[in-house]
């Protein structure tokens, strides 16, 4: 039996247990409960939630979705984002090659990270992006607490 000496690489027997690993997270990944196989997963839109001292913002991306086809709700401590993007159909005389846009109705619920007050929440839409502010309730706002030396 010859030895085979050790230089500082990988040994054969660890680039294949690695390789293994990659393929096992690439096929969970491609698997998993987000994300639907061969790309059949329903249409959601990606958002950002970020907080002032003040309010929690949600900012979501819905380019082409009409306003008034959107639905927003507050329960509790959770936003509910409904809407609808329509499918404008393909159009007679084209070849299409590849058609990646996602069409069809959406729901996202968030757990929101503080206490909102929901009879005074505003939304806007422009350029695409709606953009929702839900002012903290009081007991939830940051307050500044002034040092005191003696």
């Amino acid at each position: 039996m010859a030895m085979i000496p050790f230089t500082g690489r990988t040994m054969p027997g660890a680039t294949l247990a690695s390789l293994r690993e990659e393929m096992n997270d690439l096929l969970g990944r491609f698997w998993s409960a987000t994300a639907e196989p061969f790309g059949l997963a329903e249409w959601s839109p990606p958002l950002d939630i970020s907080e002032t001292d003040d309010a929690v913002m949600v900012d979501v991306e819905v380019p082409g979705l009409d306003p008034a086809a959107m639905d927003i709700s507050v329960t509790g401590d959770v936003l509910t984002i409904r809407g609808e993007k329509r499918d404008q159909g393909a159009v007679p005389g084209r070849n299409y090659h590849r058609a990646e846009r996602r069409y069809g109705a959406f729901t996202r619920s968030l757990t929101l990270p503080a206490p909102v007050e929901a009879d005074q929440v505003e939304a806007k839409a422009r350029f695409g992006v709606l953009s929702i502010r839900l002012p903290k309730k009081a007991a939830a706002r940051a307050r500044r607490v002034q040092i005191k030396s003696d």
